[in-house]
């Protein structure tokens, strides 16, 4: 269980320092006589209850050769209402250049009116309270300010056609909500495309993925499932979620068509509204 006061991205940098040097089949007092840093500062860090220094990172980098992850991706975050497991992901988007994502089945986040995010989360098992929910509403929100950059990150966002047609809070919801992902469209640097049911299977059917790209760093993956997801950055992984995503792509609707077919859904859900 998270440490009470413990910030979420500070535990999901602890995490992903844990699963490295294990990986790397290190014990804590091994890593730490390489890194020259105490055994029990790495178990602080890696339990989130440090923030470790930029000294620090530059070290574990070095010694678990990770290619200056652990120094790009201080924690910044203290805001709680992120999942665990999310934290990180969080930061990297704001510092991507590009973001391209497939959604299954759900509207992606940073894509969510308050209404469609609010009708999603009221869903969570357990049931969280209106206090709880607005929380997260907000955060989700202000997740989608990089939206707002004229430039910065360039997106593409591949829909299935499922996220169109599975009505999350009624049809008033759904219609703004596509109307708002149409308008979207219209910008020079937010592309969507719809993966219609005709498809059939495609191979990237099995999940949500995101892809990220940077300036100066590798390109991350990152896979969502049920209550959890993971990022990925090893290259030949990352290599092959690329290739999906752009066969999956090849078989979408253009940019045109998808807006079209969006903007006639929404007109659907008005007439049924």
């Amino acid at each position: 269980m998270l440490g009470e006061g413990i910030p979420e991205s500070r535990s999901a940098y602890g995490t992903e320092l844990r699963q490295r040097r294990e990986a790397a089949g290190l014990t804590q007092e091994a890593l730490s006589q390489r890194a020259i840093m105490s055994r029990t500062h790495i178990a602080h860090i890696e339990a989130g209850r440090r923030k470790p220094s930029l000294e620090d990172a530059r070290r574990l980098d070095q010694v678990l050769e990770t290619g200056g992850f652990f120094e790009r991706f201080l924690p910044t975050l203290d805001d709680r209402s992120l999942p665990n497991y999310f934290a990180l992901v969080a930061e990297l988007e704001k510092r991507a250049t590009m973001i391209r994502e497939y959604a299954l089945s759900l509207v992606p986040g940073l894509l969510q009116t308050q209404a469609y995010a609010w009708a999603v989360i009221r869903h969570y098992y357990p049931p969280k309270t209106d206090e709880a929910c607005d929380k997260i509403v907000v955060t989700r929100l202000e997740r989608a300010r990089i939206l707002q950059d004229p430039t910065t990150p360039v997106m593409w966002f591949l829909l299935d056609e499922a996220v169109l047609r599975r009505p999350v809070g009624g049809p008033a919801v759904m219609a703004e909500q596509l109307r708002y992902i149409a308008d979207l469209g219209e910008s020079d640097r937010i592309r969507v495309h719809v993966l219609p049911f005709a498809v059939g299977v495609h191979p990237l059917l099995e999940g949500s993925v995101m892809l990220m790209s940077f300036d100066d760093a590798p390109p991350i993956t990152y896979a969502e499932g049920l209550a959890s997801g993971h990022l990925i950055d090893q290259p030949s992984v990352v290599q092959q979620c690329h290739l999906n995503f752009e066969l999956a792509l090849g078989d979408a609707l253009s940019h045109p068509e998808s807006l079209a077919l969006i903007r006639a859904a929404a007109e659907e859900y008005e007439h049924v509204a």
